[in-house]
């Protein structure tokens, strides 16, 4: 693995930097459409195998490293949001979430944390699921959690987590379905899925501004898994992100499986133009 490619994977079992702190540099006026943010897709999946597998590091490491949009799956069981990816049990539940990333904001109050709720793969939508993610978001969300339709500023979301969700009726936040959103996962050839993320990061700067963008580089297949798609578009993605570059760039949400710090570096430096390198900690 050459030096680019070990920048942009990593399926070490901690990241070798942090950036706990990346978003209290920047503006309170800024709307959260117009930040480079770095995420990762289905966050809490770190058990089950090649094919089921989309993460190394912990929660807690996700976050200090930089990450800053969850990509949150779960299953209404007994009452409880089990986070599962497919059928595999993470063996975690939504209150250890949320309280992690609470326990992390409230450690970094100048950062917010965007995250989606998603009900993975149901036979049949849990009639309870809605009422269910509303009692966790208000009894344990410490009030700490934003639930409005619009998309926040930085000043009005730092200290809380954004949720993004995807029910039927009920609004508990910014709804997924408003968003501008390129998530092809069952990938074919790598090829083909890169063209996909490379055109779908080029409409971040050409499209409405107001519009939150996410790219998800994350994706599985017939010929491929999660970390051999990642080994092949991460580096790809580096790459891309560094030639292009600017003090006018922005890059949306970039959600990714596996992500180097290098990588996710290159990301949050985008918000600060050229030549502004983010305070990096040498290891978390």
């Amino acid at each position: 693995m050459d030096w680019d490619q070990m920048e942009a994977f990593d399926n070490t079992f901690w990241p070798a930097s942090s950036l706990p702190d990346w978003m209290s540099g920047l503006p309170d006026h800024l709307s959260l459409s117009k930040i480079s943010i770095p995420g990762t897709h289905d966050s809490m999946s770190l058990l089950g195998g090649p094919n089921i597998r989309c993460q190394t590091w912990p929660l807690e490491a996700q976050l200090a490293a930089g990450v800053r949009f969850l990509d949150i799956r779960c299953k209404l069981e007994s009452g409880s949001f089990l986070i599962y990816h497919v059928n595999t049990f993470q063996e975690a539940d939504f209150s250890d979430v949320l309280e992690g990333t609470l326990s992390f904001l409230n450690q970094h109050p100048g950062e917010t944390v965007l995250m989606r709720v998603k009900e993975e793969f149901p036979l049949i939508p849990n009639i309870d699921y809605a009422s269910r993610f509303q009692r966790y978001l208000f009894e344990e969300g410490q009030n700490k959690v934003w639930t409005k339709e619009t998309i926040p500023t930085l000043g009005q979301a730092r200290g809380k987590i954004v949720i993004l969700e995807e029910l039927e009726k009920e609004v508990l936040g910014v709804p997924y379905e408003e968003l501008s959103v390129s998530d092809v996962w069952h990938v074919f050839s790598p090829e083909y899925k890169w063209e996909q993320v490379k055109e779908h990061l080029g409409l971040v700067n050409t499209g409405d501004p107001a519009v939150l963008h996410l790219t998800f580089c994350s994706g599985n297949g017939l010929f491929t898994n999660p970390e051999k798609l990642a080994r092949d578009i991460n580096p790809r993605c580096y790459e891309h992100l560094k030639s292009q570059g600017g003090p006018a760039a922005c890059w949306g949400v970039v959600i990714m499986d596996f992500p180097g710090t290098g990588l996710i570096r290159t990301i949050v430096e985008s918000n600060f133009g050229t030549g502004h390198d983010v305070v990096t900690a040498s290891r978390l």
